[in-house]
């Protein structure tokens, strides 16, 4: 049995809100259209009156039911209850293992009540996994895919974490020439050639520049039409317009993301004339409801997918979305004004949504007004606390996805049980920020890049301030029950594994990369960086280009270690980011302009070789960012 090498041969996945009103959640009364009125029944009663048979025994109208998932982000194994990603409100939830399970029982009430079940995904499916997944170049989590019978995906952004290429392969099937063992970085292939996805990925909006001498001008096929008892059902693809900034450069070289709304308005045409009626969009863009724990309603939503979803073209019938891990059930308006389905499944297979399709055997549409969807937890527990009111609650894992975790378990065992060191006066180091946007786990992060040896050129100095986002901090860094930290925990916290890059830049450029952080792209988000070798104010109160309090900024002018001196906009620094932010991604378009770069290690080694210098580490102050109210 091949086994993985030690931890520096592992390289993991490399990496406008629109403020609307939703009309009333996917439970009320939708405004009925001309065909078939709703006679002020709920969208699930219009479903039940038209699916009864009119005549003799045969049904008057076609069942379809989806069954869709979205985010789940290479988590196979059953994540604790005690975090908020085991669980949803207080329901353990998760695990590819109990999430087989749940679809095989869904597909089978589908199929009792006489509809064709089609399951179905919304991007990100890949990408930023736990360690047991991205070993492998996520190899475990497509496989994972294919056992629970997923027939088609859209791309998410994550699935571009290691590059179109990889993500092609993952699609087509084949192994990397990584070494033996993995030692180039993950191993692939470790005990079998990996055969691909049984799924079709779809890319509607993701197109080749130079489309010249190309199969098709998209990177994936557009949409996938399903028969189903006769009747023709298109679902297209949607990547998140915005991937381009949120991805390492590298990975996207080549490639152009285009609008969601005209991309998909443009093939309606295109289905129509093969007789494809019935289309659903399967989208990774989302929204945030400002309840998240009502799960089956759409309290106040706001997010870019709600003006695509209001604005698609009328013939398309729902939109099953992702991206920011909510879980909602939403209708909109169509520009017909007609009802339209807007959901999603939360993160990490913690829930399915099983949306409920009407289509008329004669014409191939959608009843709209009959269209529904309910959100169901992926329970987890066999004999839990829920057990008697919840349904799902008792239920087993699956025999084939438990055989598949614990064979990779056994594979990664060596890398992910190494001890790279201890927390002090805490178990939990936390990436949760303070109202100035700073956190104890990201002041971390930026102190082992701000002095790791390998981001400093021969002769050249160490760097005097470092940078690290925020979005590459996926989870609180935590020992386990025998007081120590893993290699498993780091990566964990930092799975991505860019490259470390040093660079100059001026003073000035410093102030206008931190004036970054509230305005452009980043203004309805905030994306406050991490930050170490420099110290300043921020005022909530003044408007974007401006909140950084004049003469507040002091840096360590040396690499001395003390922040010591004001920041002089004439003066050069030598600053360290991770090779996404060098490249300017989450709209920090200062970095690119850097000059000098000079490429060190991996990220993650950084952190883990901090914390094998500073065993135990002890958390310090978060008192490098101040705000005024």
């Amino acid at each position: 049995m091949s086994m993985l090498t030690p931890r520096r041969a592992i390289a993991a996945s490399a990496v406008s809100l629109a403020l609307l009103a939703l009309t009333a959640p996917a439970q009320s009364s939708p405004a009925p259209d001309v065909s078939d009125k709703g006679h002020g029944e709920s969208a699930r009663q219009v479903y039940q009156r038209l699916s009864q048979p009119t005549s003799g025994s045969k049904p008057s109208k076609v069942r379809l039911d989806l069954l869709a998932i979205n985010d789940f982000h290479g988590n196979l194994e059953t994540i604790p209850a005690t975090s908020s990603s085991g669980r949803i409100n207080n329901t353990p939830a998760g695990g590819v293992e109990y999430l087989a399970r749940h679809l095989k029982r869904q597909r089978a009430q589908s199929r009792a009540n006489g509809a064709t079940p089609l399951t179905v995904a919304a991007g990100d499916l890949v990408g930023a996994s736990p360690l047991l997944s991205a070993a492998f170049h996520d190899e475990p989590t497509i496989e994972a895919m294919n056992k629970i019978g997923l027939q088609v995906g859209a791309v998410g952004n994550h699935e571009f974490d290691e590059g179109f290429r990889e993500l092609r392969r993952l699609q087509r099937g084949g192994c990397i020439k990584d070494g033996p063992n993995g030692e180039n970085n993950q191993n692939s292939c470790p005990t079998h050639r990996f055969a691909g996805a049984d799924f079709r990925y779809l890319s509607a909006n993701v197109k080749w520049k130079d489309g010249q001498n190309r199969q098709r001008p998209t990177l994936f096929p557009s949409y996938k039409i399903f028969d189903v008892q006769g009747i023709k059902v298109g679902f297209i693809g949607m990547t998140l317009k915005d991937t381009p900034s949120i991805v390492s450069q590298a990975g996207i070289e080549g490639l152009r993301f285009t609008d969601e709304v005209r991309t998909a308005n443009r093939l309606v045409p295109e289905l129509r004339a093969k007789g494809v009626k019935a289309i659903v969009v399967l989208l990774h863009q989302g929204v945030v409801p400002t309840d998240p724990t009502a799960y089956n309603d759409c309290p106040h939503a706001t997010g870019p997918a709600l003006a695509i979803a209001k604005n698609l073209h009328p013939a398309i019938d729902a939109v099953v979305s992702g991206h920011t891990h909510q879980a909602y059930n939403c209708v909109v308006r169509d520009p017909r004004d007609r009802p339209r389905l807007l959901t999603s499944a939360s993160s990490f297979g913690r829930i399915v949504t099983k949306v409920h399709l009407l289509l008329r055997p004669r014409t191939g549409d959608v009843v709209r007004p009959a269209a529904y969807a309910v959100n169901r937890i992926v329970t987890n527990n066999q004999d839990g606390p829920d057990a008697d009111t919840l349904p799902d609650a008792k239920i087993k894992p699956v025999a084939a996805l438990s055989r598949l975790i614990a064979t990779y378990n056994e594979l990664v065992a060596p890398i992910a049980n190494e001890v790279i060191g201890h927390l002090a006066e805490t178990s939990v180091l936390s990436k949760t920020t303070d109202d100035s946007g700073e956190s104890p786990l990201g002041n971390l992060i930026a102190d082992a890049q701000k002095v790791d040896a390998s981001v400093i050129p021969p002769g050249g100095e160490p760097p005097a301030i470092a940078f690290m986002n925020p979005g590459g901090i996926r989870a609180d860094l935590i020992e386990n029950a025998n007081g120590d930290v893993t290699y498993e925990a780091a990566f964990t916290t930092q799975p991505f594994n860019n490259f470390l890059v040093s660079m100059d830049l001026t003073g000035q450029q410093i102030l206008d990369l931190l004036e970054q952080q509230w305005s452009g792209a980043n203004a309805d988000y905030n994306k406050i960086l991490q930050v170490s070798g420099i110290e300043y104010t921020w005022d909530q109160s003044e408007p974007p280009g401006s909140k950084v309090v004049t003469g507040s900024v002091m840096v360590d002018s040396d690499g001395d270690g003390s922040v010591d001196a004001p920041l002089d906009p004439a003066d050069t620094y030598r600053i360290v980011c991770n090779s996404f932010l060098s490249d300017g991604g989450d709209n920090f378009s200062v970095f690119a302009e850097g000059t000098d770069k000079y490429i060190g290690g991996l990220d993650l080694d950084a952190l883990v070789d901090y914390l094998n210098a500073n065993d135990p580490y002890t958390p310090v102050a978060t008192d490098r960012i101040d705000v005024q109210p």
